[in-house]
C-alpha cells in the first residue's frame, strides 16, 4: 500500500517534461491519473501507457489551458470518468522571454490566462468534486518557478510576474479552502532539464554558474516535491511554496 492508493489526480500539461514526470510519479505512488495536453497527442498517449503499465488507470484530455471552458471541462471529465478527484496539479505553462518593449498584448493575455486564470478556474471546478468526498483531503498544487523570486536574467518581466502570482493565489486558496480540508501549495522549480530548457542548451552555462549544486534538476526531482505535497505526510502543509532549484535563489 502506498500513500495515494485509490486517489485520483489531474495533471495539466502532463504530456512531457515536468508534467509527465509528475503524472508517472503520482501513479507510482498509487493514484489513477488524468493528464491534459494541447497538441502532443502521441506523447500524452505514451505517458498514459506508462501509467497503465503500473496497473493504474489513465486518461488523456485534449485541452488548451488558455481556454477557461476547456479547463473546466477537463476537471469535470476527470471526476466523472474516475468517480472522484483528489489531487489537482496545475502544471501547464509557456515561457515568454522577451524585453518589455517587445511584448504584445496578445502574449501578455495568453501567458496570464495559462499561468494564472487557468489555475483559478481549475481550482474552482475541482473543489466541487473534492468537497463532495465523505472525508475531504483535497490537494491543489501549482507549478511555479524560482524566477518568481529572482528575475535573474533580462526578458523575464511577464514570466516572473505570472509565476509570482501563484504564491498569492495559493495563499488565498489555503484560507478559503482550509475549512473544507483542501490544501493549496506551490512548487517553484529551478532550471530543469526539459525540452523547454535542456541542460545542454545554449542558455545552460549562464544558469549553471548560479546553481550551487552545479547541475540542472531532473523532472523527477520536481515530481518528488509534488508527490510529497500530494501525500499524507503533507496533510498539514498549506499556503506555502517549496523551491526546488539547487540553491539558485539562496
Amino acid at each position: 500500500m502506498s500513500g495515494l492508493d485509490g486517489k485520483v489526480a489531474l495533471v495539466t500539461g502532463g504530456s512531457r517534461g515536468i508534467g509527465a514526470a509528475v503524472a508517472t510519479r503520482l501513479a507510482r505512488e498509487g493514484a489513477h491519473v488524468a493528464i491534459t495536453y494541447e497538441s502532443a497527442a502521441e506523447r500524452a498517449a505514451g505517458v498514459a501507457g506508462e501509467i497503465e503499465g503500473m496497473r493504474r488507470k489513465a486518461l488523456t484530455i485534449q485541452a488548451d489551458s488558455s481556454d477557461a471552458a476547456a479547463v473546466t471541462a477537463a476537471v469535470d471529465t476527470t471526476a466523472e470518468t474516475f468517480g472522484r478527484l483528489d489531487i489537482l496539479v496545475n502544471n501547464a505553462g509557456i515561457f515568454p522571454a522577451l524585453p518589455v518593449d517587445e511584448l504584445t498584448v496578445e502574449l501578455i493575455d495568453r501567458t496570464l490566462a495559462i499561468h494564472v486564470r487557468a489555475v483559478l478556474v481549475a481550482a474552482k471546478a475541482a473543489i466541487r468534486h473534492m468537497s463532495s468526498a465523505q472525508r475531504p483531503d483535497g490537494r491543489i498544487i501549482s507549478i511555479g518557478s524560482d524566477l518568481a523570486d529572482r528575475a535573474a536574467f533580462p526578458g523575464l518581466s511577464l514570466y516572473s510576474a505570472s509565476k509570482s502570482a501563484l504564491t498569492g493565489l495559493s495563499k488565498g486558496l489555503a484560507r478559503d479552502l482550509g475549512p473544507r480540508g483542501i490544501t493549496a501549495n506551490v512548487v517553484h522549480p529551478g532550471s530543469t532539464d526539459t525540452d523547454m530548457n535542456p541542460a545542454n542548451g545554449p542558455l545552460a552555462p549562464d544558469q549553471l554558474a548560479g546553481i550551487p549544486l552545479g547541475r540542472f534538476a531532473e523532472p523527477a526531482d520536481i515530481a518528488a516535491a509534488v508527490a510529497y505535497l500530494a501525500g499524507p505526510g503533507a496533510r498539514y502543509v498549506t499556503g506555502t511554496a517549496i523551491t526546488v532549484d539547487g540553491g539558485f535563489t539562496a
